[in-house]
């Protein structure tokens, strides 16, 4: 008992000596959520849900590098959150220790950069901790310091913190908010964050923003377009400059100029976006928009310039006029896996488990799985992007379509010898602006405008005979469920992508 209390009037002193009521000094080092309740649900549970749904929701195309950075917008979830939801499915599997989240003030004017540099934050979902080091390391730079009052009632730094903590288990964040809109702030902190970073790969930096404001649905796609040709150019100070002028409505400017700066000076160069669009498209309300994109930043993997040179035996074949992904033996184990699969689950209602180390089989693609019986169609459902390894997505691809596609009854145990499999592993979707880049018969093609989409497999085009308009009036009637020409429609977003299909 003694010992307890002397160890108290120990606390109560140094309390003293930095003049904080000692009894108040645990508190203060929480920033409690401002929003809550307004911006987003104060139910535990239920934001939780709202989250994981944006997420699970999300289809990011993979980006073909290690990812350092992200953009993701900062609106009420309600408005915002399926876009985030890409950026915060990209980097949910991104080993990481801290998360740097950029953001600034919408309210309070301040000439400098505040980080909080201490303590917890604390949401609904409870508190997930300041990497007080790497802030404190920050603070160290000119220009930069803690200032808390930019972080009150502040939505571009709060409404990203509940997806990391629903995305992420077991990060640190470092909270960053500009004061003042300047591209020199923007160079000081890419410059102390490069610095401070540089050689780590445990830590992310996310920017937050909004794209245009109040504008009808079409003027609001023009203003956008122009913003992320910006970003995808890697142009810091173009965007910046454009959005002085005027020309882009990108409102946390500062953030992501300072997060390309950052990138680049990482060598983190390629970019990628994952999903731009706008409250329109979510509330149907077009006549008011507020824009949305989802960004990535990484560093590119080794072209084939940096390969090892291949001897003439070890070229890849063509097949449908791509390179082969995947050798004979490759393609011969994940047919294995399907028709082990299905066997084994249709029979037994089990599916079996495989472990692969194969370079080739363990990568993320995404594939579809087709049945055939007495050669007729009895089921074919995929993954147009993938979800995890490949063997693996096959071996859930088979299950799927062959108990699980709508258009017919599971397959029976009776027809498991009659049935032909064939998988298609797909390469990963590029959007295009024009549709003469579609070469029937090597491309499938992904159309998506607001909640509708739909897909067609490369060999459509060959079973079927049609000609490119056909096969696009199709794809969007009977697949999307958009007018035959929503194609020609400038805000359907058109994909191709090639598959390499093999059967038994």
């Amino acid at each position: 008992m003694m010992r307890t209390r002397t160890r108290l009037l120990a606390l109560a002193f140094a309390g003293v000596l930095l003049g904080i009521p000692w009894c108040l000094r645990a508190a203060d080092d929480v920033k409690q959520a401002d929003l809550a309740g307004t911006w987003y649900p104060a139910d535990a549970g239920e934001l939780k849900a709202s989250l994981q749904g944006y997420i699970d929701s999300a289809y990011p195309a993979p980006a073909q590098g290690r990812i350092y950075g992200a953009i993701s917008p900062h609106a009420g979830y309600l408005f915002s959150g399926r876009t985030a939801g890409f950026t915060f499915k990209a980097i949910r599997d991104i080993p990481c220790k801290t998360i740097v989240i950029i953001g600034f003030s919408h309210r309070q004017f301040f000439d400098g950069i505040s980080i909080y540099d201490r303590g917890v934050f604390r949401t609904p979902l409870g508190e997930i901790r300041v990497d007080t080091v790497l802030a404190k390391k920050l603070i160290s730079q000119s220009k930069i310091s803690f200032y808390p009052k930019l972080f009150q009632e502040e939505n571009s730094v709060e409404m990203l913190i509940p997806f990391i903590q629903v995305a992420k288990k077991d990060v640190m964040i470092v909270p960053v908010a500009f004061g003042l809109q300047d591209y020199q702030l923007c160079e000081t902190l890419a410059n102390s964050l490069a610095s401070v970073i540089k050689g780590r790969d445990d830590v992310l930096v996310i920017a937050s923003t909004d794209l245009s404001h109040y504008h009808t649905y079409e003027e609001a796609l023009r203003i956008d377009d122009g913003t992320i040709r910006k970003i995808e150019a890697f142009d810091a100070k173009g965007l910046f400059d454009a959005g002085q002028l005027g020309t882009s409505e990108c409102c946390g400017l500062a953030p992501v100029a300072a997060l390309m700066l950052t990138m680049k000076a990482l060598g983190a160069t390629g970019v990628k976006v994952l999903k731009h669009e706008n409250s329109g498209d979510v509330t149907g309300d077009k006549t008011r928009v507020v824009g949305y994109a989802s960004v990535v930043f990484y560093k590119p993997e080794a072209g084939p310039s940096d390969a090892p040179a291949t001897s003439a035996a070890q070229q890849p074949v063509e097949q449908k006029g791509e390179a082969q992904m995947l050798s004979e033996k490759q393609r011969k184990r994940l047919l294995e896996i399907a028709r082990t699969t299905m066997e084994g689950y249709i029979t037994a209602g089990k599916a079996p488990e495989f472990t692969e180390t194969d370079p080739e089989l363990v990568k993320v693609k995404g594939a579809f799985v087709t049945l055939n019986y007495k050669g007729e169609l009895r089921g074919c459902i995929g993954n147009i992007i993938g979800q995890g390894p490949l063997f693996r997505t096959v071996r859930d691809m088979a299950i799927e379509s062959s108990t699980s596609d709508p258009r017919f009854p599971p397959v029976t145990a009776k027809e498991l010898k009659d049935i032909h499999i064939e998988i298609s592993v797909l390469t990963e979707p590029q959007r295009i602006t024009d549709v003469n880049a579609i070469i029937m018969g090597k491309h499938g093609v992904i159309v998506r405008r607001g909640f509708s989409s739909g897909v067609f497999l490369p060999q459509v085009a060959t079973e079927t005979g049609w000609g490119r308009e056909e096969f696009l009036n199709n794809l969007c009637a009977h697949k999307a469920g958009l007018p035959a020409d929503a194609w020609k429609d400038p805000r359907t977003e058109i994909y191709i992508f090639s598959a390499e299909v093999f059967g038994e």
